[in-house]
């Protein structure tokens, strides 16, 4: 099949998936109003097959030792699946299933399937890594860029909307260095703004309030979430299968007999 955009629908909730642009969902409309902020950069993209930095670019499979380009200097960060062009193997009404093969500059060769389905209140996101040859280490995570407000049908609207709020009861805060990488220590969580990684270990739970508007749930099995909402436009919460730099400190292996999934579910309530 061809990778031009696909619209899935389910009740009044539309999506709209860009497989020729890393795989991405582009947007999500509840009764018309969007969701996710607007932009080739942004919407939701997948990140695999790791998630947020890899320090300096290099991580270890065994004895040996890769390096994969620093696209976030001086480190490498979000994976190689959101910069390339994924095939849709198949497309229903409320439910696209497309896949990307791993390359250059990645050194492993492995198919990554992502399948995303639409419900009337509800989306569900779940990525599959396989191989047939030589193990690695990866990861599994999604980056969606959520509007801290919700603009209405007239300028009014937009200018009363009162910011998203975040609620969620992490058991840690991975502490975050300098580099912006986990130092390795669990600390108590601390109060925003952030951009930071928070361990949930009965699953990731976070629910974004938009007042008087929208309540949205993120939940998935896996019990890494990062929290970035430090930008003026958008609040991201990421749900991933281990922490940034995640190849090294916790690798999880893919292996021909096993590969390494995770699927997240968004959940929404008109207010």
């Amino acid at each position: 099949m061809s990778n031009t955009d696909i619209t899935l629908t389910a009740g009044d909730a539309e999506v709209t998936v860009r497989p020729e642009n890393g795989g991405r969902v582009s947007g999500l409309r509840v009764g018309g109003v969007e969701l996710l902020r607007q932009g080739d950069r942004y919407g939701c993209f997948p990140m695999v097959p790791w998630c947020g930095r890899i320090r300096d670019g290099r991580f270890r499979n065994g004895a040996t030792v890769h390096r994969m380009p620093l696209n976030a200097p001086p480190n490498a960060i979000h994976g190689t699946a959101r910069d390339t062009a994924w095939r849709t193997a198949r497309a229903s009404e409320d439910e696209a299933v497309i896949t990307y093969d791993l390359g250059e500059p990645w050194p492993y060769p492995g198919r990554v399937t992502q399948v995303i389905t639409l419900g009337a209140d509800s989306l569900t996101l779940a990525m599959a890594v396989e191989t047939y040859e030589s193990s690695f280490p990866a990861q599994i995570g999604w980056h969606p860029w959520f509007n801290r407000t919700l603009g209405g049908t007239n300028a009014a609207d937009t200018a009363d909307a009162a910011d998203v709020r975040i609620d969620f009861t992490p058991a840690w805060q991975e502490e975050r260095g300098a580099d912006h990488l986990p130092t390795g220590r669990r600390i108590d969580p601390e109060p925003g703004p952030w951009d930071d990684c928070f361990g949930m270990p009965g699953g990731v739970d976070v629910t974004l309030t938009w007042p008087g508007r929208l309540e949205l749930k993120v939940a998935s099995r896996e019990e890494w979430v990062v929290v970035y909402d430090e930008p003026r436009e958008a609040v991201c919460v990421e749900p991933q299968t281990g922490p940034p730099d995640g190849l090294n400190s916790h690798p999880r292996l893919v292996t021909p007999l096993e590969p390494l999934e995770a699927t997240t579910t968004w959940t929404w309530r008109r207010l």
